[in-house]
């Protein structure tokens, strides 16, 4: 998603994009839980990407480590890092940088001499690493290094590295050991480039590189010059903290995920930030206010007991958008089969059924619908690697270029770098698309709360009974107040139905503060129990785990004994 201001866009108000971004309305919602954090980027209340963070979550990218080479491996011309996760990191003698060599004395000299910091300004810049080098070369075990994660750990590999160190702001990356100074092409001005150049020439300290991002178009001097200070201190604090560290350890880490979505595609086009949680809120706010304080009113404290995901529906269009099969229009549907590398989208008319009888136009019809969904699935599910696309035979050229340049046209919000070719005499469309973090799987499928998948369960119409013993511990036992019971919406509409509803009969037999509310995430037999802090409260008890098991030993014995 492209950052424009409205001050400073420079479309061509007869392009289509032009209608695009004035129609496009945008949201991000932001759920805050005890163990991850969730954000959906919403555009046009349709759910278009989704990303999911452990609270405990680290080796993400672009945190920096001091690390310790561990083992050469000259048949891969790479080296396997030790940065503290379990599985080695990988670091190819490419993702070094043509100027490892002044990198490399730089990190010796601050790791020397660990009570002064030293100036990259003042170090002399060494010739370039040849490109055509080995490992072994410019690299010795035991050797410590300064190392960013560039992708996260995906399937059984561990993290890939870099020593190109980089700090990712708003306007500008600062690259240490780079004296170039790049702008972005998405700024298609002459004399904004110039300008932007010369302004960034004018402040930047020497031995450092500057990119200068797509937001940074129309920014005066001194919000340039804040947040090249900013960097620097990042730079600074990150060897600091190195010269104080035995490796492995974290120096450096990226701001938290929701703050990173947020500094990479904030636009004006937000109408809303949700938040449920008055810290996180805080933080959006003050970054929010601090790069665009006439937009800082678009976040939002959403403070009610409803599920965040369930109010702005987003917990629907999870179950409905992942898993195997997905359907779209018309009973068309696509089906998804992933492996580590590549994933194979089939397309299929399903049921569809037209009054038109022409069964190109309506192959036509479905493949371009299709490649609407296909472009979603692509960012809401972050799928890497080579993509195939078996779509609907067409006979017609015309009607295969018409399916490319729409296929182009949808992914050219996709953020993450890929290449589209044609349709091949097969009908089959190949997508490469970066892969930078672990593709998004979510079960759609439920497992069984009650047998917790022992195969048998308690009698369903019991289950009431066990909501009001749940209820009753944590007002009696317990001596909670103010605490929430969420169930699923099923669940939640049978014990209010009627005018003295069984949930009504609880409120006054049982008394004490509490709520029953419904969570669309719940499985059909599924309740959690949080206080008023929204801290879960544990109340699985050994029979709900065990009984089903137990009578499965008892059934198995009695069988064993006749």
């Amino acid at each position: 998603m492209h950052c424009i201001t409205r001050r400073q866009t420079r479309v061509n108000p007869t392009s289509p994009i032009f209608f695009i971004i004035l129609s496009m309305r945008s949201e991000l919602i932001v759920d805050i839980k005890s163990e991850e954090i969730a954000i959906a980027l919403v555009e046009d209340n349709r759910l278009v990407s989704l990303q999911k963070e452990s609270r405990d979550a680290s080796y993400a990218v672009g945190n920096i480590y001091l690390a310790k080479v561990k083992k050469l491996m000259p048949g891969l011309n790479a080296a396997f890092v030790n940065v503290g996760y379990d599985k080695d990191a990988f670091l190819h003698y490419l993702d070094l940088g043509s100027q490892f060599s002044t990198y490399s004395e730089f990190v010796n000299s601050a790791l020397e001499d660990k009570k002064k910091l030293p100036s990259v300004s003042k170090f002399t810049a060494k010739p370039d690493i040849d490109k055509r080098g080995t490992i072994a070369q410019v690299l010795t075990q035991g050797q410590h290094l300064l190392v960013q994660i560039a992708k996260e750990p995906i399937s059984s590999k561990g993290p890939r590295l870099t020593t190109e160190i980089s700090f990712t702001g708003r306007y500008l990356v600062l690259i240490p050991f780079n004296d170039k100074i790049s702008v972005s092409q998405k700024i298609k001005s002459t004399e904004e480039k110039l300008r932007l150049k010369q302004l960034i020439g004018s402040i930047k300290p020497k031995n450092f590189g500057v990119i200068v991002r797509t937001s940074a178009e129309g920014k005066r001097v001194a919000e340039l010059n804040s947040e090249l200070k900013t960097l620097m201190k990042c730079w600074e604090d990150a060897v600091t903290k190195a010269q104080r560290s035995d490796a492995p350890a974290l120096v450096y880490e990226e701001d938290s995920r929701a703050l990173s979505v947020i500094r990479d595609i904030f636009s004006p086009s937000f109408e809303n930030i949700y938040v449920n949680d008055a810290e996180m809120y805080q933080q959006i706010f003050n970054y929010v206010s601090l790069i665009a304080p006439e937009r800082k009113e678009i976040v939002k404290l959403y403070d009610k007991d409803e599920p965040i995901f369930d109010h702005f529906n987003i917990t629907r269009q999870i179950k409905s958008s992942f898993g195997k099969t997905v359907s779209f229009k018309s009973g068309a549907y696509i089906i998804v089969e992933s492996t580590e590398a590549l994933h194979v989208i089939d397309v299929n008319s399903g049921n569809r059924s037209k009054s038109d009888a022409n069964q190109e136009s309506n192959a036509l019809e479905v493949n371009l619908r299709a490649a609407d969904e296909i472009a979603r699935q692509l960012r809401l599910r972050d799928l890497g690697g080579i993509i195939v696309i078996d779509f609907i035979d067409m006979a017609q050229a015309e009607h295969r270029q018409a399916l490319y340049d729409h296929m182009r046209e949808v992914m050219s919000n996709d953020r993450a770098r890929h290449n589209i070719l044609p349709l091949s005499k097969f009908g089959l469309m190949q997508i490469t698309r970066q892969r930078v973090r672990p593709a998004l799987d979510i079960v759609t499928s439920e497992a069984c709360p009650s047998c917790y998948g022992k195969g048998e369960v308690q009698s369903s119409l019991l289950f009431t009974d066990r909501l009001r013993e749940k209820l009753e511990y944590c007002v009696n036992h317990l001596k909670i107040n103010n605490f929430i019971m969420y169930v699923h919406p099923f669940v939640d509409a049978y014990i209010k139905k009627g005018l003295i509803s069984e949930y009504r009969r609880w409120k006054m037999q049982i008394g004490g503060k509490f709520k029953v509310l419904p969570d669309q995430s719940l499985a059909y037999l599924e309740y959690k129990v949080f206080d008023r802090d929204k801290n879960e409260i544990d109340l699985k008890e050994e029979k709900d785990t065990n009984s089903s098991s137990s009578k499965k030993e008892s059934k198995s014995k009695a069988n064993n004994e006749d």
